[in-house]
């Protein structure tokens, strides 16, 4: 097992830029694993009282703005939206553009649809990028995420992109030609889970549970299937099986489920997902 000294983030300031939902999951992900001590993270955001609150809760520092991220930094994190990305590239570019090709720090960007060619086109050339796309549960340390390598990405930078993810949940390295199909999956997958829990819920109340109720159940029903997915390895439909006996409940619902095309309408949810994905590039 790597120990904190050998870990890739050893040693590492990581600046982040963009102290919202998923930049501040991904700061105290990082602060609480005991991966990077709070001195070595550097927060930047135009909204105070989200790098004051990161401030106060972990002991992080603060930067006075992106360039100051840019400038002592050996890795900056981009956690803004979309929109929000060519400004920050503007904002880096002239600081990056005055430190030595051998001190440009590697660069994450976290933004939705935001090619990694995108990247290169704003910033040094020498700049090595990677690009990602965690999901929301990161803010419980339980986010899926998948990233690649861009531009100059060597090994070392991807394990060091694969440790600040693993901070909030697993993380899994694809190529980029896949990062669509990752967003509408896991990326927008969460919105699907809780409508699934939402219709759950309401059917438990149908029945004649009291919705508390409903809700408790419903919400740990999807959780302990989850688990048993990743701990067993089964495949989802041997544990379904088990489930399912003969004549019963279980497969008299599944039947109904099936009349109703709940599976085709997941699968067209992430198909068009994806292409909505690809139209944001």
């Amino acid at each position: 097992m790597e120990t904190v000294e050998e870990h890739p983030l050893s040693g590492c300031t990581i600046g982040i830029m963009g102290a919202g939902a998923m930049g501040g999951a991904l700061c105290r992900g990082l602060v609480t694993s005991g991966l990077v001590s709070p001195q070595r993270i550097i927060v930047s955001d135009p909204h105070k009282v989200h790098v004051d609150a990161l401030q106060s809760h972990l002991g992080v520092r603060v930067a006075s703005d992106n360039v100051q991220c840019a400038s002592q930094c050996s890795i900056l994190l981009i956690a803004v939206k979309p929109y929000m990305v060519a400004r920050v590239t503007s904002d880096i570019s002239s600081a990056l553009a005055n430190r030595q090709p051998g001190d440009l720090p590697l660069i994450i960007s976290i933004a939705a649809g935001i090619r990694t060619a995108y990247l290169a086109e704003r910033l040094p050339s020498a700049n090595p990028l990677v690009r990602a796309m965690p999901n929301t549960p990161a803010q419980v340390g339980l986010g899926a995420c998948a990233y690649c390598g861009g531009e100059n990405a060597s090994t070392e930078h991807l394990r060091m992109a694969a440790s600040i993810f693993r901070a909030v949940g697993t993380a899994v390295e694809v190529t980029e030609n896949h990062m669509d199909a990752v967003t509408a999956l896991s990326g927008s997958g969460p919105a699907y889970v809780y409508l699934m829990i939402e219709a759950l819920i309401d059917g438990g109340v149908k029945v004649g549970l009291p919705r508390d109720t409903a809700h408790a159940l419903a919400a740990q029903t999807v959780l302990g299937a989850a688990q048993m997915v990743l701990q067993t390895g089964l495949h989802p439909a041997q544990l379904r099986d088990m489930v399912t006996t003969p004549a019963g409940t279980t497969i008299e619902a599944l039947a109904s489920m099936e009349h109703s095309g709940v599976r085709a309408a997941l699968i067209d949810a992430v198909v068009c997902a994806a292409e909505r994905s690809k139209q944001l590039a």
